[in-house]
């Protein structure tokens, strides 16, 4: 990984922009009025990709919100990355038919290893799969289902069928601003090869120098931008100004 890029995150629950703490639908909070408008003011500021997620398919199981997304993946010229309640080929396919550059899978690829290999076979890096856990092991259905799978071993399956790409998530971090579960990641870098994106917790820049060493390829931040203790455009500045001079950054 050359440089870890970083992904500003829009949550969607009833066709507007949300976060949740900790995964908890009771305790959303609307953070905007337009979801098109804060995808623009992202691209607008120099983001590489935007992470987009439909809550209310995470808690279904079905794209909800699928309209909007294909808006914003249409009119915007930066990447986008969907997750939330992505189970079928068929929702794949059309996101991806509609300008979707990325589809990340939750639920599904814990309960159906088949179903992955098959979509990574034929959509090969498009395809990204969410990794959410609750004290090291994985949970489905919008977070609302615990299990006993280990997030080291099932990532591992991952990169064996051919994943590319995996986003982390600790659930008891995300929408805290508490900071990321470094340990989490540094083990999980050890033992796989693929891309990591790191997401849930990120605070501030320290958080994201800390995540930098790690030498991953992505973090997702979304309350630390909408809260304004990130500014997403000096992040994305400190990033471009290349590897040498944020050795110089992270040493001053």
């Amino acid at each position: 990984v050359d440089c870890m890029i970083i992904i500003p995150a829009i949550d969607i629950i009833d066709g507007k922009p949300v976060r949740l703490y900790q995964g908890d639908y009771d305790k959303k909070e609307i953070v905007g009025k337009d979801i098109l408008e804060i995808a623009k003011s992202f691209e607008e500021t120099g983001a590489e990709y935007i992470h987009l997620v439909d809550l209310d398919g995470a808690k279904v199981g079905k794209l909800v919100n699928k309209e909007i997304i294909i808006k914003v993946a249409k009119e915007i010229n930066v990447p986008v990355e969907v997750g939330g309640g992505i189970r079928t080929y068929e929702d794949i396919k059309y996101l991806i038919d509609n300008g979707v550059s990325r589809v990340i899978l939750g639920t599904v690829a814990m309960e159906d290893s088949e179903f992955v290999k098959t979509v990574v076979n034929e959509f090969g890096e498009k395809i990204a799969v969410g990794v959410d856990c609750k004290n090291e092991y994985l949970c489905g259905r919008g977070w609302l289902q615990e299990s006993r799978i280990h997030y080291i071993s099932f990532s591992k399956k991952m990169e064996d069928l051919g994943v590319k790409n995996i986003i982390l998530t600790d659930i008891s971090k995300d929408g805290t601003l508490k900071g990321t579960n470094i340990d989490m990641l540094k083990k999980l870098s050890e033992n796989v090869k693929i891309n990591l994106t790191a997401s849930g917790g990120v605070a501030g820049s320290d958080d994201i120098k800390e995540l930098k060493k790690l030498n991953i390829y992505g973090v997702i931040v979304g309350k630390a931008i909408y809260s304004g203790y990130i500014n997403l455009k000096e992040a994305i500045d400190l990033r471009k100004l290349g590897i040498e001079q944020d050795i110089l950054v992270l040493g001053a």
